[in-house]
C-alpha cells in the first residue's frame, strides 16, 4: 500500500473517531497541544502522524492503533455524510453531544457569543 493510500485510510478513521467523539479539529490542537495546520494535515491525508502521536491520539479518544491505522469497511452513507458536513453542522453536531454539560448560563453565553459573531459579520 502506498502512502498516499494510508494516508487517506488514517484521514478517513480520523474524520470518524473526531466526529463520533463530538470534536473538531481545534479540541484536538488546544486538548492535545498540537499545532492545528499538522492536525489539518492528518485530517486530509496529506501526512501522516507519527507513532508517538497515533499513540496520543488513541489515549484520547480511548480507541485502538487499528481503529486509527487500518482500513475499515464504513458505509457509504457514512462516508457521504462526513464529506457533506458544512461548518454549521459540526458546530451542531458538538453542541448536541456536550449540551447536557453546560448549565444554562453557558448555554445563554453561547448563544450571545454566535449572535454577536453574526453581528459582526453584518
Amino acid at each position: 500500500m502506498s502512502e498516499t493510500e494510508y494516508g487517506k485510510i488514517i484521514a478517513k478513521n480520523l474524520r470518524r473517531i473526531l466526529f463520533e467523539a463530538g470534536k473538531t479539529q481545534a479540541d484536538l490542537s488546544k486538548d492535545l497541544k498540537i499545532n492545528k495546520a499538522t492536525i489539518s494535515t492528518w485530517m486530509n491525508g496529506t501526512r501522516i502522524p507519527r507513532m508517538d502521536k497515533i499513540d496520543l491520539l488513541c489515549h484520547y479518544f480511548n480507541v485502538s492503533r487499528s481503529d486509527i491505522m487500518e482500513d475499515h469497511s464504513f458505509s457509504a452513507q457514512f462516508d457521504a455524510g462526513i464529506k457533506a458536513m458544512t461548518p454549521m453542522d459540526e458546530v451542531r453536531t458538538v453542541y448536541a453531544r456536550n449540551r447536557k454539560e453546560l448549565s444554562k448560563e453557558e448555554r445563554m453565553r453561547l448563544a450571545a457569543e454566535i449572535l454577536q459573531d453574526d453581528d459582526e459579520d453584518l
